[in-house]
């Protein structure tokens, strides 16, 4: 038996990088208090560092998926899987070529994953999981983050946008 509602503990259990930040920065407060330079120190650096995780936990919240689209999203060893009844497949990584947003006919958000000799495989940003395709997306090379986040918050009327294409093909080692 749980003592909070449902809605409560989604909530919760999606923003919790940005509570854990903000208990850091709390707790850097509170040893800094303490009094004496390597106190006072070593407080400064606990909030600094609440700090620098407090906006990595900001990019990552904006890109937690509201939820109700079908399909699971699966990120491991440098692949990215989309199990769906319909159009799922995988994706590796070294393989993609191109990343872009596109949008469905209602408005739905949807990642579009071309790769070389591969079927392009387009996966909702609403589906479970989708929050692991930040990390994986910002570990290409070249990639970067803000295009990538500010992608989400593009109106449907603007169309798709490309927000990472490898430049050159990957070296066979």
């Amino acid at each position: 038996m749980s003592f909070l509602r449902p809605e409560i503990r989604a909530l919760l259990d999606r923003s919790r990088e940005m509570l854990t930040a903000g208990g850091m920065a709390l707790a850097g407060g509170w040893v800094f208090t303490f009094g004496g330079w390597f106190f006072q120190g070593l407080g400064l650096a606990l909030m600094l560092l609440s700090l620098a995780l407090g906006y990595v936990a900001i990019r990552r919240l904006r890109f937690v998926p509201g939820g109700g689209a079908p399909g699971i999203v699966q990120v491991d060893e440098g692949q990215i899987t989309y199990l769906a009844p319909v159009n799922g497949g995988f994706v590796a990584l070294s393989e993609l070529t191109e990343l872009e947003l596109v949008f469905d006919a209602d408005g739905a958000r949807l990642w579009r994953l071309t790769q070389s000799g591969f079927p392009t495989v387009t996966i909702p940003a609403a589906a479970q999981g989708a929050e692991a395709l930040f990390d994986a997306f910002v570990s290409l090379p070249g990639a970067r983050p803000g295009p990538i986040v500010a992608a989400l918050d593009r109106s449907p009327d603007l169309g798709p946008v490309t927000v990472w294409r490898r430049t050159r093909a990957p070296a066979l080692t």
